[in-house]
């Protein structure tokens, strides 16, 4: 069968699977193995060079998710993008990043370029404008996160893409907010594509991974780095992961339908000042988000107003959890400035308009009354 012809769902749940040939089993089996012969063999295999049989495999699924020729697994979303960058970017070259990312890669790209003397400037906006402003003659490389962590910003993807080409630079995206299953990038012209594998892809919150997606050519250059910097995936864990995303498509369609409900639901909640959801109208970039997604996401942040104290809101909720993470089919929220961008100071978090009163909102597949009713409760014990 051809991989373009199949269903999301049958994607998820067929390719990329191992076919246990010996005792005829459902699913893939798993190859535990840190040694392989290597005499008379098509494939030297070794779980550094990403090539054991559930890695391969695996990385099938995920390519073919992408749309793209090939795809690599690493120990983490950090370990993937910052071997993606080491790998196009050396010494006096120039990287543009949007400046409304995940803190985690902010702070990578402002601690570690120095050392390798790679030059980055951060975008004042997350418009195509800002990035094409922000190009200097050495810049290698583009890098963008739509919708964006944790404003939700919405940055025009073949914009970016065509902007990119026309300079004769490489672009990349962290679509993790997305997933696969509301966005592929790659079809709208975007070269490289990333996830942390430990949201989505996992969905349960017990998987920890990374993914890189693109071309073979590309592909392999991001191989010859990640050999060298060692960040591949225990092979229990990569089967942990085939086994996660045979429900991806149906996870993510259930929390999208969520979160959708429910932001208009907030929107309309008077202890709520603003909420930051690309799927509403209300939404300043709803109209670019509706044109490159398939589906808005189950990712949202909201402001409480002045007054309601935000930690503790979240230490009232009793199904919620308060949590450092996202996207596994539980619900969770946390506050952005005490976690993902905790590294920031406070002058930079005022910079791209994050408040302390934010609450980031990562919506998982519970009954909707059942979310609506554990809000409401937690907010009038707050107010009382």
């Amino acid at each position: 069968m051809s991989k373009k012809k199949l269903g999301l769902n049958t994607i998820c749940t067929h390719v990329g699977e191992i076919k246990d040939e010996q005792f005829k089993g459902a699913v893939s089996p798993i190859y535990l193995s840190t040694s392989y012969e290597f005499l008379d063999v098509d494939v030297k295999r070794y779980p550094r060079y990403f090539n054991t049989p559930n890695q391969e495999h695996l990385s099938k699924k995920i390519a073919a998710l992408e749309h793209t020729e090939a795809a690599m697994i690493f120990g983490s979303g950090m370990a993937a993008i910052s071997t993606m960058f080491l790998a196009f970017l050396r010494q006096g070259d120039h990287l543009v990043v949007q400046n409304t990312l995940y803190g985690g890669t902010l702070n990578f790209i402002k601690e570690e370029f120095p050392k390798y003397g790679i030059e980055f400037t951060f975008t004042n906006g997350y418009q195509v404008e800002d990035f094409e402003a922000a190009i200097q003659p050495n810049t290698k490389l583009i890098h963008i996160e739509t919708p964006s962590n944790p404003l939700m910003t919405i940055t025009d993807i073949k914009g970016i893409a065509k902007l990119g080409k026309s300079k004769n630079i490489l672009t990349s995206i962290d679509n993790t907010f997305a997933s696969p299953v509301n966005q592929n990038p790659i079809d709208l012209g975007i070269d490289m594509v990333m996830h942390s594998a430990t949201k989505y892809f996992g969905g349960h919150s017990d998987i920890l991974a990374g993914v890189v997606a693109s071309s073979h050519e590309h592909m392999e250059r991001i191989w010859n780095v990640g050999k060298n910097l060692g960040g591949s995936l225990s092979d229990m864990t990569v089967w942990m992961l085939e086994r996660s995303m045979k429900t991806l498509g149906l996870r993510v369609k259930a929390q999208t339908k969520n979160a959708m409900k429910l932001a208009k639901w907030l929107d309309k909640n008077e202890e709520v000042s603003k909420v930051y959801y690309p799927g509403l109208k209300s939404h300043p970039d709803y109209k670019l988000a509706k044109s490159q997604m398939k589906g808005f996401g189950a990712m949202l942040s909201f402001e409480l107003i002045d007054g309601i104290d935000s930690q503790q809101f979240q230490k009232e909720l009793k199904l919620i959890k308060s949590s450092m993470s996202l996207a596994g089919v539980e619900s969770t929220m946390l506050s952005p400035h005490l976690t993902s961008h905790a590294l920031l100071s406070q002058e930079e978090r005022d910079a791209i308009g994050l408040n302390n009163q934010l609450i980031r909102f990562s919506v998982g597949i519970e009954d909707l009354k059942d979310l609506k009713h554990d809000i409401k409760q937690a907010i009038n014990n707050v107010k009382h």
